[in-house]
C-alpha cells in the first residue's frame, strides 16, 4: 500500500509539474522561504486550509481547483520575486499579502490592482491571470495538443493557447504588448 501511496503521489506532482512548471511542493516550500511565512500562514493566505496546504505540497492532491486561489498564488511568486531582489520591504510585503489573502478572485480579467501598480505591473498581472485561467481548465501538454489541433486553420488562436496555456509569464507578456497596437 505505502508504495502504490508513493507512486500516487509521485503521479500527482508530474501532474503538478505540467499545470504549474514545478510540483507544488517546491513552489510553496520556496514561497515559504521567501516571503518568510509558516505553512498555516501560508494556507490561510491562500485562502485554503491547512491539511489542504499539506496535500498539495506532499502530493496526496494534485490540481488547486479553485482558480482564485491560483491567483493568490501567481500574486505571492510575483511578490516573492520582488522581495528577493529588494524592492519591497518587510512590512510592504507583509501589507501586501493581507491583499492578496483579501483578493477573493473577483473578475477573472480585471485589470486593477490593490496597490499602487505601475502600467507593467498592470499588464503582468493581466497576462498571468489569463494564465491561470487557461491552466485552470487544462495542463499543459493538453494545451498544447489543442494548440496542435488548431494551428492548421487557426494559427493566431493556436499561439496564444501555446503563449499563455503553456509558455513563460515573459514571453507571453511580451505576445501581449505586442498585440495592443
Amino acid at each position: 500500500m505505502d508504495e502504490a501511496r508513493r507512486d500516487a503521489s509521485e503521479r500527482a506532482r508530474e501532474q503538478q509539474r505540467g499545470w504549474y512548471g514545478e510540483p507544488l511542493g517546491s513552489l510553496f516550500r520556496r514561497l515559504i522561504e521567501d516571503l518568510g511565512l509558516n505553512q498555516a500562514r501560508l494556507a490561510g493566505v491562500l485562502g485554503i486550509s491547512a491539511p489542504m496546504l499539506s496535500q498539495l505540497m506532499s502530493g496526496q492532491r494534485a490540481k488547486i481547483g479553485n482558480p482564485a486561489v491560483v491567483q493568490r498564488v501567481q500574486a505571492l511568486q510575483e511578490l516573492a520575486q520582488e522581495v528577493t531582489v529588494g524592492g519591497v520591504s518587510a512590512a510592504e510585503a507583509a501589507a501586501r499579502m493581507e491583499e492578496v489573502r483579501k483578493n477573493s478572485g473577483g473578475a477573472v480579467l480585471s485589470t486593477t490592482t490593490t496597490h499602487a501598480a505601475t502600467g507593467a505591473t498592470t499588464v503582468r498581472r493581466v497576462v498571468r491571470e489569463i494564465q491561470s485561467l487557461l491552466r485552470s481548465v487544462a495542463g499543459a501538454a493538453d494545451i498544447i495538443d489543442a494548440a496542435d489541433s488548431l494551428a492548421p486553420a487557426h494559427p493566431e488562436l493556436a499561439e496564444f493557447l501555446r503563449v499563455y496555456g503553456a509558455g513563460r509569464t515573459a514571453d507571453a507578456v511580451a505576445h501581449y504588448e505586442a498585440h495592443q497596437n
